[in-house]
């Protein structure tokens, strides 16, 4: 989407920003849902084997770390040719 401003009677065609800003929101607000998804899921896991908080290892985290920035990564690159 293009806006056209009048400058000293030339038009100049400047894209719109407001499709960043609208990705950017979304992608918050479905990172957010996923956070708290993950973390219900954790909470949720924890009370059925009956423990009293929720512990993650390192190397769970490593594990998960690796995931997320696969996943952050293939993100990046969907729109490369």
């Amino acid at each position: 989407m293009t806006e056209i401003v009048k400058a000293e009677g030339n038009e100049l065609a400047q894209p719109s920003q407001s499709w960043k800003t609208k990705t950017l929101v979304i992608g918050s607000v479905i990172g957010a849902l996923v956070g708290v998804t993950g973390a219900y899921l954790l909470v949720q896991n924890a009370q059925r084997n009956k423990q009293d908080k929720v512990s993650v290892s390192s190397g769970e985290a490593f594990r998960l770390g690796v995931l997320i920035f696969g996943l952050l990564r293939s993100i990046a690159t969907l729109y490369q040719e």
